[in-house]
C-alpha cells in the first residue's frame, strides 16, 4: 500500500491544508485551528454544536471537520452518497461546505483527504492563487 493509498488520519487534515500556498493558521474558541487562505476560513474544526449529534444518544459530536466546496453540487455529490462519510446539518443549508467526523477519517484514503482539501482550498483562494497553483500541479484549466 502507496503512502496515499492508505487510510487518512487526522494529522493528514492538519499537515495538507497547512502545505497549501499562503495557508495561516488561526485558532478558533476551544484552540480549535481554522486553516485560511487570503483570511478566508477553507477547512476547521468545530466545537461540539447543537446540530451536529448523534441521532441515538442525542450527545454532541466532538470532532467534527468542516471543508468548503466549490458549489452545491460538489456538496451534494458528497453528501448522497450513503456510503460517504460526509454529512451535512441544516445549519448548514446553503453554505458551500460539508462536515466530516474524525472518527471517520480513516474511511478516506489520503489522495482523497489531500483532493477535498485541496478542493477546499480552491473554492477559498484568490482566482490568481488558485490559477497558479492548478498549473503548477498540472491541472491547468481543470
Amino acid at each position: 500500500m502507496s503512502h496515499e493509498d492508505r487510510p487518512a488520519r487526522v494529522d493528514d487534515v492538519h499537515e495538507l491544508a497547512s502545505s497549501m500556498p499562503f495557508v495561516t493558521v488561526e485558532y478558533g474558541s476551544g484552540d480549535n485551528p481554522v486553516y485560511q487562505v487570503g483570511r478566508k476560513s477553507f477547512v476547521f474544526f468545530r466545537n461540539p454544536r447543537p446540530d451536529a449529534f448523534d441521532p441515538d444518544t442525542g450527545e454532541r459530536y466532538p470532532d467534527v471537520i468542516v471543508f468548503w466546496v466549490e458549489s452545491e453540487a460538489d456538496k451534494q455529490a458528497l453528501i448522497q452518497d450513503e456510503t460517504s462519510p460526509f454529512f451535512t446539518t441544516p445549519h448548514f443549508d446553503g453554505h458551500p461546505s460539508v462536515l466530516l467526523r474524525a472518527c471517520r477519517v480513516g474511511e478516506l484514503t489520503r489522495a482523497e483527504l489531500a483532493e477535498v482539501i485541496q478542493d477546499a482550498w480552491l473554492s477559498r483562494a484568490s482566482a490568481r492563487r488558485a490559477a497558479a497553483w492548478l498549473n503548477a500541479h498540472g491541472r491547468a484549466g481543470a
